[in-house]
C-alpha cells in the first residue's frame, strides 16, 4: 500500500516540476527500509516515464523556453553521469549523509524564500 501511495504522491509532485523524486528516495530509505544507493537507482527508472509525461504536458502548453532548456539538458546529463558514477564509488553512510544535508539546504533556502515573500515584505 505504501508504494502504490508514494507513487501517486511523487508523481503528482513531479509533475508540478518540484522535484518527486525527493520524496520517493525518502519513503524508500525510511519507510521501506530500502539501502540508499537502491532507492536512488529506483527514483531515476521513476523518473523517466514521469518527465516523458510533465515534458509532453508543458510542450503542449508551449511552457519550455528551448534556448535555456537545451543547454541545461545536456549538461546535467553530463552531470548525471558523473553523479552515477560518483554514487557507485561512494560509502552509503556518506551518500545518505549528503541526501540529508541537500535536503536540509532546499527546506532552508524554501523556508527563506516564504519569510521574504511573507513576513518580512521588503
Amino acid at each position: 500500500m505504501i508504494e502504490t501511495l508514494s507513487g501517486i504522491i511523487s508523481g503528482l509532485v513531479s509533475g508540478m516540476g518540484m522535484g518527486g523524486g525527493t520524496i520517493l528516495i525518502t519513503i524508500l530509505v525510511c519507510f521501506l527500509n530500502i539501502d540508499q544507493k537502491i532507492a536512488q537507482a529506483t527514483n531515476l527508472i521513476f523518473f523517466i516515464p514521469t518527465s516523458i509525461v510533465a515534458t509532453i504536458v508543458n510542450i503542449k502548453n508551449k511552457e519550455i523556453k528551448w534556448k535555456i532548456a537545451m543547454p541545461i539538458a545536456i549538461l546535467g546529463s553530463i552531470g548525471a553521469i558523473l553523479g552515477a558514477y560518483v554514487a557507485t564509488i561512494i560509502d552509503v553512510g556518506i551518500l545518505r549523509k549528503l541526501f540529508a544535508i541537500f535536503l536540509i539546504l532546499i527546506a532552508i533556502f524554501e523556508a527563506y524564500s516564504w519569510y521574504k515573500k511573507y513576513i518580512k515584505k521588503t
